[in-house]
């Protein structure tokens, strides 16, 4: 049996000052960072991972943060060339940076464009002056504007653009008119996600006033209709696209393929197959500081966990039910190494509550499902 896709995914935690809804691993750059030394550490948790992923080829690079938009050019340059040393990549490799409006200026992004990034995403969250600085955004709207501007021009022809809705004090109306600039700018993909108070973030110590749910559902609705009269077509919760620019490498984790995770705090998945399949969680230490300081040791990985039948089950369903493609038999049997009829009780009882719906092999959620999707994920747990 093959092994799934795999990807690659480097945590760079660096941003200028840590928004309080973030729940990251991200740490602000008070001081001067050394980058080309976490460059050297990150390389020797890449040759650290290689026993794990032998002759396998890597399909995805994605770079999140923290703000990797603060990184030199150079150092992701050389970042990409000692991946491309050490492990075999596929000829049409997806790159992924994520940048912030607030911290790239044109040579950055022809610099990352020249260094072998070929898809970026920037992080607009809105284009309304009081929502940003109600986020506490380090960048104002015309900064917006002029980086997807900055980024067409670095010649970036597949850019994804998040946005977020049911903030503090917006309307439905503010909503959708961040939704009708983004598409007046033609982005190949968005990222139109709900703001969630998460523990460990100032707003949870200090909630802000949201709307109410009902303004928020209608955000959720009226923004989706918005996107797909425009032609970017959801497939996933919060992700829409133009066709043929689905992010493969989001897709990769929603099928429930294998990632490398390299950086501080950050996590992969990966599949052994041996006598029988097994499915092992690997984390990095989350200081970076310490994780720079461990470079070529294995004090780098913080942890491994090697998943039960039952924790699979429920990660493979937290995954694939955010599809609106759905997910087939085949494929929960192929990347689980479980027997589809393991599921067979669960998936009844949330098709009786009207949760999911069967098209032949396919599986998948109803419209109720995807408005209640963790009740719906509640009956795996």
């Amino acid at each position: 049996m093959l092994s799934p896709p795999l990807s690659l995914y480097i945590h760079l935690p660096w941003c200028v000052r840590k928004c309080p809804y973030c729940d990251f691993n991200s740490h602000p750059a008070l001081e001067t960072v050394d980058y080309p030394g976490y460059t050297d550490a990150l390389l020797d948790d890449l040759t650290g991972e290689l026993p794990l992923v032998a002759g396998r080829t890597v399909e995805t690079i994605f770079f999140g943060g923290g703000t990797p938009s603060l990184f030199p050019p150079g150092e992701i340059g050389r970042l990409i060339k000692g991946i491309e040393s050490r492990l075999p990549c596929s000829k049409d490799l997806e790159v992924t940076l994520e940048a912030n409006p607030g911290t790239a200026d044109q040579d950055r992004f022809v610099g990352y464009r020249e260094a072998g990034v070929n898809r970026l995403s920037i992080g607009v969250q809105s284009f309304n002056s009081q929502s940003l600085k109600m986020l506490e955004r380090i960048h104002g709207p015309r900064q917006a504007l002029d980086a997807i501007g900055r980024a067409r021009a670095a010649g970036f022809e597949n850019i994804n653009l998040d946005l977020m809705f049911g903030l503090p004090g917006q309307g439905v109306e503010q909503a959708l008119e961040d939704v009708c600039t983004a598409l007046e700018h033609q982005p190949e993909h968005v990222s139109f996600y709900q703001l969630t108070v998460e523990p460990n973030t100032r707003f949870f110590s200090t909630p802000p006033t949201l709307p109410s749910d009902e303004a928020i559902w209608e955000m959720q609705c009226a923004g989706q209709e918005m996107l797909a009269a425009g032609g970017v077509a959801q497939y996933e919760i919060s992700a829409f696209s133009r066709p043929r620019f689905q992010c493969r490498h989001n897709l990769n984790y929603w099928t429930f393929g294998d990632y490398l995770g390299i950086g501080a705090g950050a996590h992969g998945k990966v599949t052994h197959r041996r006598q029988s399949l097994m499915i092992e969680r690997r984390w990095k230490m989350r200081s970076p500081s310490r994780y720079v300081a461990s470079r070529g040791t294995a004090r780098m990985v913080a942890g491994t966990h090697v998943l039960s039948d039952h924790d699979t089950q429920l990660e493979f369903m937290m995954n694939a039910l955010r599809l609106r493609a759905g997910f087939t038999s085949s494929l929960f049997e192929e990347r689980t190494g479980l027997s589809f009829s393991s599921l067979k009780e669960r998936l009844q009882l949330a098709e009786e509550r009207g949760f999911i719906k069967k098209d032949g092999d396919i599986i998948g959620c109803t419209e109720l499902g995807r408005r209640y999707l963790n009740d719906l994920l509640a009956l795996f747990v």
